[in-house]
């Protein structure tokens, strides 16, 4: 399974809850955002983006997201979740997720998310901090 999330350098495991199924018995589409939601906070912390924003004010705030289901995820099952930026802007940056199941031992779905850099002292647009920039440079060159 590391090939299958080979060039992420964030990989997030989440076991998968009963209640996140629907009445078709596999996990509701909804859900799969908030794994994205789960593994993007866990690459946050990995670049310090959290503490920056509590003493700059200035973090991201989602502009868009989307998600290709390929294969049903039923429980019970574990999913890794990889993450990585793959596109970096003056003033926002692009995600992308893999989910793999460990039951299947296959990618069950793609997805990808841009964040764009908001002040939220000022209440306007921001450019991205150039320390987390080069944190998102250090940490996306370790998964190479």
């Amino acid at each position: 399974m590391e090939d299958l999330l080979k060039g992420f350098p964030v990989i997030t495991e989440i076991p998968v809850a009963w209640g996140e199924m629907d009445a078709l018995q596999h996990v509701n589409n909804v859900v799969y955002f908030r794994y994205f939601e789960t593994a993007r906070l866990e690459y946050f912390n990995a670049i310090n983006l959290l503490v920056n924003l509590g003493q700059s004010q200035i973090g991201p705030v989602l502009s868009e997201t989307n998600c290709r289901y390929k294969l049903p995820i039923t429980y019970p099952d574990t999913l890794l979740i990889g993450s990585k930026v793959i596109d970096i802007q003056e003033d926002r940056f692009t995600m992308e997720y893999r989910i793999v199941s460990k039951k299947l031992g296959k990618v069950s779905t793609v997805g990808q998310a841009t964040g764009v850099m908001f002040d939220f002292k000022n209440n306007c647009k921001a450019t991205l901090p150039e320390s987390i920039k080069n944190s998102i440079l250090e940490l996306e060159a370790k998964a190479d």
